[in-house]
């Protein structure tokens, strides 16, 4: 029988792993970073960039969240999780020390491998910038093996701006180009105003070599690869991530079934191409 156990305790999809907080940080007013650590003390869990995890609150409840660490560092996990409810708020009021299951990591993930050698195109809409900052981090590390760097951030206003020491970071590298603008700016506020798609006029981009990633919400995304195409990228060459209604991760429950899809197995991220038939209905 306890064999039997060690076999289930490996293989049940549905059974979270204990891992312990080591870090609680803040981002914005409602938004915190989490860092977790396997409680055994373990080497921690391998992901690809793009993929999430089911992190589960005792007594609470499980909700699907991205991971949004550095790749490479396969001995923590670290999410970013905007406080938005019961659940939410109870994960990001976990103190140092304090226990959380999690499940996976799940899904599909950006593409990393096929964008070597080509220039990068990152476009992201509050929150949205946290699935793909594990992109970030891939390319940074790797800098040889892709081209251009160019990221365009979106946030509703300068107080929801995430990871504003890194956008900073970031944009020391060489071949990299950080725009951000704010829907909403204010006396102190020096940057550019208005939304996303603003930023592509004054973006340096070769469409014919690059490959771009896109995550926020869906109506953004829908004018961004508009104006993605406008600017000659093939929409072979745009993927998105579809993060809606996830909850058992596995294909099981069916809420998050997008037309003949389930974005928990077949996503989050997509080919631009493959889902776009959907994302151009509106209210799907």
């Amino acid at each position: 029988m306890a064999a039997l156990a060690t076999i289930l305790e490996k293989t049940d999809p549905m059974l979270p792993q204990p891992y312990v907080v080591r870090q609680v940080g803040k981002e914005t007013p409602d938004t915190f970073g989490l860092t977790l650590e396997p409680e055994d003390g373990a080497s921690g869990t391998a992901f690809r960039p793009g993929q999430f995890s089911m992190l589960w609150v005792f007594g609470v409840g499980e909700l699907p969240i991205s991971i949004s660490g550095d790749p490479s560092d396969s001995g923590r996990l670290v999410y970013t999780v905007r406080s938005v409810g019961k659940a939410t708020n109870a994960l990001v009021s976990r103190e140092v020390g304090d226990g959380i299951g999690v499940r996976g990591p799940y899904g599909t993930g950006w593409p990393v491998e096929e964008a070597r050698g080509r220039d990068v195109i990152i476009v992201a809409g509050g929150i949205g910038l946290a699935p793909l900052r594990p992109v970030i981090y891939e390319v940074l590390n790797n800098r040889k093996d892709y081209g251009r760097l160019v990221l365009l951030y979106g946030a509703r206003s300068p107080r929801d701006v995430l990871y504003r020491k890194e956008l900073a970071a970031w944009a020391r590298h060489r071949e990299t180009q950080v725009l951000t603008t704010v829907d909403y700016g204010g006396l102190s506020w020096k940057g550019h105003v208005g939304v996303v798609t603003t930023l592509f006029k004054y973006a340096r981009l070769q469409p014919a070599r690059s490959v771009a990633m896109l995550c926020g919400p869906e109506i953004m995304m829908r004018f961004v690869t508009r104006e993605l195409e406008v600017h000659g990228l093939s929409r072979d060459n745009i993927y998105v991530s579809m993060e809606r209604n996830m909850k058992c991760a596995v294909g099981f429950c069916g809420h998050c079934q997008y037309g003949p899809h389930f974005i928990c197995k077949d996503g989050p991220v997509f080919p631009y191409e493959r889902i776009r038939p959907l994302l151009e209905k509106y209210e799907l």
